[in-house]
């Protein structure tokens, strides 16, 4: 992601509990999710699945829109996902050297 790239994010894990969250650095985030270095409910349900995130270049911007979709239903979250991932494809997969 380009410099002042702001993140809203939506991660999952195999048995399709969500966590919808926002960063500055998506790549660094997703990896302290995966890493479990955050503590908490990601790292206490193993949301490590990267399903579905937008950028924007303003931080009021995307805070507002994580607020939004937390607001959300869980099946209004899990169609905006599916609408781009239907297979719930792990969007970081190939982020990382193994």
């Amino acid at each position: 992601m380009q410099p002042n790239t702001y993140a809203v994010y939506i991660l999952s894990n195999h048995s399709w509990t969500l966590y919808v969250g926002v960063s500055g650095d998506l790549e660094r985030r997703i990896l302290q999710h995966k890493d479990k270095l955050i503590p908490g409910f990601t790292s206490r349900y193993n949301l490590d699945r990267l399903v579905w995130f937008e950028t924007t270049s303003n931080v009021e911007a995307a805070i507002s829109r994580e607020k939004q979709i937390k607001g959300w239903t869980r099946a209004k979250k899990i169609a905006l996902i599916q609408a781009s991932n239907p297979q719930w494809r792990d969007l970081s997969a190939d982020w990382y050297a193994k």
